[in-house]
């Protein structure tokens, strides 16, 4: 599956507090610009890359993608959304490349801890979406360019990568042509 991927500006990056979040280790090794399609809403999410590049306080974990809090969407390969809150060990996620070439990988794990998180809020075209990320340099979302940026150093004005799909709403997953407001 080829998904499209455009740029969205950033509206909004503030410190939301506490709460919990979710790491995704998948059983495959993810390659610089590969992460998981993440958002508040189902049909804006964020590209969430992987953790291929370290810090000074943890080493590269190229398996792994933290991908946002509980309750966020992630898509799947067959094109349905779910929780990550609801990913478990056995379960296919797709990756998707800074390109919108994807291709499916068997989560090894979902591991969900309490961090400190940070509410982004993007736009493009009018549409709006958020995500909650935790707040820690080695999470990092992809720029317009390609280029990795840390959470810790989003500001407003930056343009990032999103897929956006039609304006529909979701239930238990499924695309679903009713009324639905997400905020």
């Amino acid at each position: 599956m080829n998904l499209l991927l455009q740029a969205a500006r950033i509206l909004e990056v503030r410190d939301v507090g506490i709460g919990e979040r979710v790491c995704i280790d998948t059983a495959s090794m993810l390659k610089i610009g590969e992460g998981l399609l993440v958002g508040s809403k189902a049909n804006f999410l964020f590209l969430i890359h992987n953790e291929s590049v370290g810090s000074s306080f943890t080493s590269p974990r190229p398996f792994r993608v933290n991908a946002g809090a509980v309750y966020c969407y992630t898509m799947l390969p067959d094109g349905k959304t779910k929780y990550l809150s609801e990913i478990e060990s056995g379960a296919e996620v797709l990756i998707v490349n800074k390109e919108g070439m994807s291709r499916h990988a068997i989560v090894g794990r979902s591991k969900i801890e309490t961090r400190p998180l940070r509410l982004v809020k993007a736009e493009m075209d009018g549409e709006q979406g958020s995500i909650i990320l935790q707040n820690a340099e080695t999470i990092r979302v992809v720029t317009k360019e390609g280029k990795l940026l840390s959470v810790t150093d989003l500001k407003v004005g930056n343009e990032i990568l999103v897929h956006i799909s039609r304006q529909s709403g979701r239930h238990f997953g499924l695309e679903v042509d009713e009324y639905v407001l997400e905020k």
